[in-house]
């Protein structure tokens, strides 16, 4: 791997993820952008300790742009986007529309291919790879900054999700805080840890799994998927190395080589839950990785967690009453039943 830094006409920095490593990239950005203006402001909500970002610009980020003028492609004659270059293996720049920014952490676009109409299913294993590499250094290197507390890599797909730019991308988000869902698994793990004397909740969670099996989707030497046992989402898979470590950097290059072939296998796995001739599943994909200054880090155990809101070919899984005003989820689909689907479309080739 290649990795080439440069900036955008407006200064935000722009990354090559090459795999060739004596790739060139001298293209410059003639665009004649002002400088980027934001107004993210993070405040504290007291009552349910949790912070909210009011970020009021991105109202007028772009909006399901046609594919020509797709601001994520190469740049070309008549066409220049936020990608100079005439072609691109990976590459990761600032958003010029961030939630999170300055004091107030980083936001980071991830462009998986320069091929528009693909999707992160359709890449090969080395691409993948590529994108794993990018993924771990923008953890090592956000994790210098003083104003990022935890890095959060993950990939909205499809316009049910909310999804405002077809190309295939994801983004990378630096909290300077711990996000709520990180800090509650960090109760929990604490909790744990004092009531047993020290186990480790996410090791006793990940062996219950495997000693069950019922939930098991895949499992390799180096990473195990399943369905958790009180799933939120009709399908969501979660997906650990069967080494803890806390976040990317800590993965081994077994685990590294293993991983893109298990999680292409997933994410097409997901493209034929509901059968032929349905449209590409909307999903949420993300790394949960350690909070940067959490005294008990390495007990934490990083994992990727895997879900759709579709239930059936033509229904969404709604956040309604329930679930949008009280946090309390009701899932239509058995995690059982859900693995059972997941493991019968994986001999559907």
């Amino acid at each position: 791997m290649k990795k080439t830094s440069t900036r955008l006409a407006d200064g935000r920095e722009l990354l090559y993820y090459d795999l060739a490593d004596d790739r060139v990239r001298d293209a410059h950005d003639p665009r004649p952008l002002a400088p980027v203006v934001t107004t993210s402001e993070v405040r504290h909500d007291v009552l349910l300790d949790d912070h909210v970002a009011i970020a009021s610009h991105r109202q007028d980020r772009t909006y399901l742009p046609p594919a020509d003028a797709c601001p994520l492609c190469p740049s070309r004659e008549g066409h220049r986007s936020e990608i100079p270059a005439g072609s691109y293996d990976v590459a990761v720049f600032e958003n010029r529309f961030p939630s999170l920014a300055g004091d107030s952490g980083r936001c980071e676009v991830v462009c998986f291919t320069d091929d528009h109409h693909a999707a992160f299913c359709d890449l090969t294993e080395e691409q993948a790879y590529l994108v794993l590499e990018a993924w771990t250094d923008r953890t090592a290197e956000l994790a210098q900054l003083p104003s990022v507390e935890q890095v959060f890599c993950f990939e909205n797909r499809g316009a049910e999700i909310g999804v405002t730019l077809g190309h295939p991308h994801g983004q990378i988000y630096g909290y300077p805080f711990t996000t709520p869902r990180t800090a509650q698994m960090l109760r929990s793990l604490q909790a744990h840890r004092d009531s047993t004397g020290g186990a480790n909740l996410f090791d006793d969670v990940v062996a219950r799994e495997r000693a069950d099996a019922s939930r098991i989707v895949l499992e390799g030497e180096h990473w195990v998927a399943f369905v958790p046992y009180a799933a939120h989402w009709p399908y969501e898979v979660h997906l650990y190395p069967t080494r803890r470590v806390p976040d990317l950097r800590g993965l081994d290059e077994e685990a590294r080589a293993e991983f893109p072939g298990l999680y292409l296998e997933l994410l097409r796995r997901f493209d034929r839950l509901f059968g032929p001739g349905q449209p590409p599943t909307p999903y949420i994909s993300g790394w949960h990785q350690a909070p940067f200054r959490y005294a008990y880090r390495d007990e934490f155990a990083l994992h990727l967690e895997l879900f759709t809101i579709r239930r059936t070919p033509d229904k969404l899984k709604a956040l309604a009453g329930s679930e949008s005003g009280m946090g309390a989820f009701i899932n239509d689909v058995s995690p059982e039943a859900a693995a059972a689907r997941l493991r019968e479309v994986g001999r559907v080739k």
